[in-house]
């Protein structure tokens, strides 16, 4: 097996990391690629203001999980779980020691290969990995790193590839971090890593939380979910926002509740249940047992308390996983955008979309009706809600036939 590791201090990890990535995994066949942050830096100290070492790490993960490549490219705490510098000949010993008959490539920009031979134990490193080093295509360093390539190899046996890069990413982690102290430098960052920084003010950021932009908001909400969410959220976004055209609802009401709606939906029971306590949300038997029962009124707590979303927003989220009796029309939009929304594929989705936009509370009722159908056929437990709401809109609908 071929096995990639690329280190650094990721402050931040931007699109650039990602990019080199993804080519060193083409160029050189990679089966598995390592991110390894560092923990501290033994050349050089991090930046006055850096985020703590778990928040970069944090951030890796994201940048990592917005490549959907898992089980392939992963996140290392090799060193950010060590004490002392991170030196990669030690690095590089404990790989080693876990992948004893596997081939390893150490990826490298190219000013950190044409200084390998001033690195702690040099020889060490060349013996245990080989080298690859990323190299722009409009950059005339070519000749440099093919010279420093031949060097490494007569001197410490080195075997080292370059691996030509398109310059499509122009900025340095010292660049980025200067654009957002001044607000900007967010179109070097996957969305999710963005969201975080945000989130926790990090590199002089000083987002209002409570006072959002769309674009934003949206960025806050990926970096809480794996990315393999992100199609799902941005696509109840965009039906919840037609359905509110269609149906004459608050169209910004409709966008930010479709944006949190699952923005809890990978907390744990146990952390689901602390943020239930915290906001007072009182739970019955059924949803104490079920953190997907709970991430709709948790999600919901949170997009009142933290991003400061209105009443409306809030109970069309709380209210979008169970549904429930004589609901609101910006209630109804949340859970029919989350049942079409157009990544949603199954039996009965495209009945569904044309009643959406033709008789919502049709619409509804049908929902309701398949999934009361889809739990008793997997012997699963129905809500009382659920029921509640299905058996509300057959007598509200019977009323008004």
């Amino acid at each position: 097996m071929k096995i990639g590791i690329y280190g650094g201090t990721f402050n931040p990890p931007h699109l650039g990391h990602m990019v080199s990535a993804r080519y060193a995994m083409e160029a050189l066949g990679l089966d598995r690629l390592f991110f390894v942050p560092a923990g501290i830096p033994p050349h050089k100290s991090l930046p006055k203001g850096s985020p703590a070492t778990r928040q970069r790490l944090e951030m890796a993960e994201l940048a990592v999980d917005a490549l959907l490549l898992p089980g392939k490219v992963v996140t290392s705490r090799i060193e950010t779980d060590r004490e002392g510098a991170s030196f990669t000949a030690d690095t590089l010993r404990r790989l080693r020691e876990r992948y004893p008959e596997d081939e390893l490539w150490l990826l490298m920009g190219a000013d950190m290969f044409l200084t390998l031979q001033n690195w702690r134990e040099p020889e060490v490193i060349c013996s245990l990995a080989n080298l690859a080093a990323f190299a722009r295509t409009q950059d005339n360093t070519g000749e440099m790193l093919e010279t420093q390539g031949k060097y490494l190899d007569k001197t410490f046996g080195a075997v080292s590839r370059i691996i030509q890069l398109p310059q499509i990413v122009p900025v340095s982690s010292t660049q980025l971090r200067e654009l957002l102290s001044g607000g900007e430098g967010r179109q070097y960052l996957a969305p999710a890593v963005y969201g975080y920084i945000l989130r926790n003010g990090l590199y002089g950021t000083k987002a209002d939380l409570k006072h959002l932009s769309d674009d934003d908001l949206r960025a806050c909400a990926l970096s809480m979910v794996y990315a393999k969410r992100h199609a799902h959220i941005c696509g109840v976004e965009e039906e919840a926002v037609k359905l509110a055209r269609r149906w004459g609802a608050e169209e910004t009401h409709a966008r930010r509740a479709g944006i949190l709606h699952d923005c809890t939906k990978y907390l744990s029971l146990e952390e689901q249940l602390q943020i239930c306590e915290k906001y007072d949300i009182v739970l019955d038997d059924m949803e104490r047992e079920s953190a997907k029962l709970l991430h709709s009124k948790t999600g919901a707590a949170l997009a009142r308390d933290i991003y400061g979303e209105e009443d409306a927003v809030y109970w069309a989220i709380y209210w979008h996983t169970t549904g429930r009796a004589d609901m609101t029309l910006l209630e109804k939009i949340i859970y029919l955008a989350d049942y079409i929304e157009p990544n949603r594929d199954f039996d009965g989705v495209e009945e569904m979309r044309r009643l959406a936009y033709e008789d919502i509370d049709a619409a509804l009722e049908r929902g309701f009706e398949m999934s009361v159908a889809d739990l008793t056929a997997r012997g699963v437990e129905i809500h009382p809600n659920t029921q509640g709401a299905l058996d509300w809109m057959k007598a509200h609908r019977k009323g008004t036939a």
